[in-house]
């Protein structure tokens, strides 16, 4: 029951495997499972969230429940995607990689495939550099989670 609570977790924007990892080591799961279970789940929304969300976003940004938080993604994507351009040049892979793969508050897979999505960067590359990003991201947070669970003596 406890994969299943991680992997989910780890499939929420904002949450993502930077909470997963650290619930999943809390609650008594192995560093290396928590870790492989949250990279699954975190990074299997992300070729629909780059297929599809710029289309939905678009879609709903005019409407009158939706219209204001559609337009807060579109531009979260859109500021996201300038900063790896304007930083980044002909490196936009290795950006995308590091925004998502530092885990600080603002950057993460959601937010990085949005970016790439609204880009029009090639799928496959996105979606390497998204998987690549997770990755570090999750060893960032593993490793953190150790040390953190281990000077609280929890665990």
């Amino acid at each position: 029951m406890n994969y299943i609570i991680i992997f989910l977790i780890s499939m929420i924007p904002l949450a993502e495997l930077r909470v997963a990892i650290p619930t999943g080591i809390a609650m008594g799961v192995s560093v290396l499972p928590a870790y492989a279970i949250c990279i699954l789940g975190n990074l299997l929304p992300m070729p629909f969230v780059y297929l599809f969300s710029h289309r939905l976003l678009e879609w709903g940004k005019n409407k009158k429940v939706i219209g204001k938080f559609f337009r807060f993604c579109i531009e979260k994507g859109k500021s996201a995607g300038r900063k790896l351009q304007d930083t980044a040049g002909r490196g936009l892979f290795i950006a995308l990689v590091l925004f998502i793969g530092i885990p600080i508050p603002g950057t993460g897979a959601w937010t990085g495939i949005l970016a790439a999505s609204i880009l029009r960067m090639d799928f496959k590359k996105s979606i390497m550099a998204c998987l690549c990003g997770i990755m570090l991201a999750g060893v960032i947070m593993a490793i953190s989670s150790i040390g953190v669970l281990n000077l609280l003596d929890i665990n």
